[in-house]
C-alpha cells in the first residue's frame, strides 16, 4: 500500500479577541508562553516529532507579529528545499477566492486552489493555540484504518465546561453520532480538540457543496449556536456550523481519544491557569522531555541572575533576568527585571518587563516592555489588614480576577491598578 500524502495545515488567523488586550497588537499564536515559547510553537513541534514535513500556516491578524517567529522553518527544521513551511497570508484575486476568512471552515476554503495543486490524500487541520503534545502519526493511523472521512481528536473538557467547545457522542467503534457546537447546556463533556484528519478529497467537495449553499442532509443529533449563518460573501465560518454536522450526518465521522494533557488557552483565564499548572509540585505537562522537546526560536541571552536579596519561590526564571526581589508562584520571561524591595506573586510577567523597588504585582498578566515605577501596586489590594498574614492561594482554586497590563506601558510610581484593570498597549510602531 502506496505511503498517503500527508499535508498539515495549521490555522493561525484568528483574532484571539478573548485574551484581550495582550492581543491587539500581536497574532494570538505569537503569545509568549512558559517564559521563552510562543503557543505555536506546540503545534510546529508536534509536526517535526511526527516526522511531517509539509506545513502550511494560515495567517491573517497581525501576521508580522507571528512572521518573525516563524522564521522559515528553521527551529522546527522545516526550512527546505522542497517541502517545508509555507505561509499562506490573506491574497486578492480574480476569482471567487482568497480574501479575509470568516473562520476556520472558510480559510481552507479561501485556499483551495493551492491545497488542490498539491493533491494530498489526507489533510491534517490544526489550531496554532492549544498547549498538549501528541504524536499524529497515531491519530492518522486510526483514520486510515477506520477508513473515515474525518477524526475527531477529543478529550475530557478540562475543568468540566464543555460550552466553549465543540461536544461529541460516539457509538461502537468510536463513530461520532452526535455533535453540537458550543452549545449553552452541554449534554456531553466529550469535546474535540480542533485537531482533526480529513480525506482531503471529501473535505473539499464538501466544502464547495456547502459554499455553494448545499446545506447538511440532516442535523447531527444536535445543532449549531443560533443566529451564526455566515455573513455577506462568506457562506462558510467554523468547522462546527455545516461542515462537521454534515460529516456526522454522512456516517463516516470517528474520534480518536487523547488521554493527555490538552489547554486551549484562548482566554484570559485559561491562558494564566495554564502557567499555573506548570508549577504545580509534578506538572501535568515535561516541555522539556528530551523524547518530545518544545522546540522555539529566540534569542540567546545569559544566564538569569539571581542577587543575594531575592527570594524565588517556585516560578519559572527566564534567561536574561535580574531578580532582586520578592518572586512567589511566577513566570518570568527573558529580560524582566525585578529590583530590590520589589513582589512579584502569582503573576506572568512578559519580556524586557521592569518592575522597580516596593512595587507589587498579585494575580496579573503584565505584557512585554512595561515599565513598572516604585511602589506601584497592580492587582494587589490598596491596603492590607495590619498583622494578617496573605493567605496562600490554593491551586485548585478557581482563577480569580487578572489583572492585564498592555506593551509598553509606564505605570507611574506610587499607582495603584486595580485587580479587574485592562490598560490597552502603547502603540510605538509609529
Amino acid at each position: 500500500m502506496a505511503r498517503s500524502k500527508v499535508l498539515a495545515l495549521i490555522l493561525a488567523g484568528g483574532e484571539g479577541g478573548r485574551l484581550e488586550v495582550l492581543t491587539e497588537q500581536r497574532a494570538k499564536p505569537a503569545m509568549p508562553f512558559a517564559g521563552v515559547y510562543r503557543l505555536i510553537d506546540f503545534s510546529l513541534s508536534n509536526c517535526m516529532h511526527s516526522g511531517l514535513s509539509d506545513v502550511w500556516v494560515v495567517e491573517q491578524y497581525q501576521p508580522h507579529s507571528l512572521n518573525e517567529h516563524l522564521a522559515n522553518g528553521r527551529p522546527w527544521d522545516l526550512d527546505r528545499t522542497y517541502g517545508g513551511l509555507q505561509v499562506l497570508p490573506p491574497y486578492a484575486s480574480r476569482q471567487d477566492e482568497g480574501g479575509f476568512a470568516a473562520g476556520n471552515a472558510d480559510a481552507i476554503y479561501r485556499q483551495r486552489t493551492f491545497i488542490r495543486d498539491f493533491a494530498p490524500d489526507l489533510l491534517l487541520v490544526l489550531s496554532a493555540d492549544h498547549i498538549y503534545k501528541l504524536d499524529f502519526r497515531d491519530v492518522i493511523e486510526h483514520h486510515l484504518e477506520l477508513k473515515a472521512d474525518v477524526t475527531m481528536v477529543t478529550t475530557k473538557a478540562p475543568g468540566g465546561d464543555a460550552s466553549r467547545y465543540g461536544t461529541i457522542k460516539a457509538g461502537r467503534g468510536g463513530r461520532v453520532t452526535f455533535f453540537e457546537y458550543k452549545p449553552d447546556e452541554p449534554q456531553s463533556d466529550l469535546i474535540t480538540t480542533e485537531v482533526f484528519v480529513y480525506n482531503a478529497a471529501r473535505l473539499m467537495d464538501t466544502l464547495d457543496n456547502l459554499a455553494a449553499g448545499g446545506k447538511p442532509k440532516k442535523k447531527a443529533r444536535g445543532k449549531s449556536p443560533k443566529g451564526d449563518q455566515g455573513n455577506g460573501d462568506a457562506p462558510l465560518k467554523d468547522f462546527g456550523h455545516e461542515l462537521l454536522p454534515q460529516f456526522v450526518s454522512d456516517g463516516r465521522a470517528f474520534e480518536y481519544r487523547f488521554e493527555g494533557y490538552w489547554r486551549d488557552v484562548g482566554t484570559v483565564e485559561s491562558y494564566w491557569q495554564s502557567h499555573m499548572d506548570l508549577l504545580a509540585p509534578e506538572p501535568p505537562l515535561a516541555l522539556d522531555d528530551p523524547r518530545w522537546p518544545i522546540l522555539t526560536y529566540g534569542n540567546q541571552s545569559l544566564p538569569a541572575r539571581v542577587a543575594a536579596a531575592a527570594r524565588i519561590e517556585n516560578s519559572l526564571i527566564s534567561p536574561g533576568c535580574i531578580v532582586r526581589g520578592h518572586v512567589s508562584r511566577s513566570i518570568l520571561a527573558p529580560g524582566v527585571v525585578v529590583a530590590e524591595g520589589a513582589t512579584v506573586r502569582d503573576s506572568i510577567i512578559l519580556h524586557n518587563t521592569v518592575i522597580e523597588a516596593e512595587a507589587v504585582i498579585d494575580c496579573a498578566v503584565v505584557d512585554e516592555g512595561v515599565h513598572v515605577g516604585k511602589r506601584a501596586k497592580i492587582g494587589a489590594p490598596a491596603e492590607k489588614p495590619k498583622g494578617k498574614p496573605r493567605a496562600r492561594r490554593s491551586a485548585a482554586a478557581p482563577p480569580p480576577k487578572i489583572a492585564l497590563i498592555g506593551r509598553n506601558l509606564q505605570i507611574k510610581a506610587g499607582a495603584h491598578v486595580g485587580d479587574d484593570a485592562r490598560l490597552k498597549p502603547k502603540d510605538n510602531r509609529q
